[in-house]
């Protein structure tokens, strides 16, 4: 392109640029200081905890899945997520619940649904399980909160 073309195509856009009034903010107006927390400032307050729990697995050398699973977990029913592993890779799976929620556990199944032989931790309100897949395919990755109301929880996994 030449100078001119380049110079002419601005002369056509710029006036049409300036003329557009910028869009209304789409965020909703402060909220109250002494509003309650929404579900999603407990969702990232639960992500941020359970980063800060799975840190140190990065220290050795298993990385952070993209993405994270969160939701409501009711007491006594399982959730369940089906996820790909590869033969010989190893896995941890951490969750975390509110810290005053008691009996979050995590199972892990392989292709054939028998459990995985998984390393399970524990603190209080956090949980994860390890485990090596055997074989390729879908493994079922199952959490479970005890008695109480229905809380939020955020799971992610790593892999090495």
């Amino acid at each position: 392109m030449t100078t001119r073309t380049i110079i002419a195509c601005l002369l056509l856009v710029l006036p049409r640029l300036q003329a557009q009034e910028p869009a209304a903010s789409a965020s909703p107006a402060p909220a109250d200081d002494a509003a309650a927390p929404s579900a999603d400032d407990a969702q990232v307050a639960l992500r941020a905890r359970l980063l800060d729990f799975a840190g140190a697995l990065g220290n050795e050398g298993f990385k952070i899945r993209d993405g994270y699973w969160s939701g409501a977990l009711d007491a006594g029913k399982v959730r369940r997520l089906r996820v790909n592993l590869l033969a010989g890779n190893q896995y941890w799976f951490c969750a975390a619940v509110p810290e005053d929620a008691r009996g979050l556990k995590i199972e892990v199944y392989d292709p054939a649904g028998k459990p995985a032989g998984s390393v399970p931790h524990k603190a209080p309100g956090l949980a994860a399980a390890g485990v090596t897949a055997e074989a390729t395919g879908p493994y079922f990755v199952e959490l479970q909160g005890s008695a109480g109301p229905s809380r939020p929880f955020c799971l992610i996994y790593l892999f090495k």
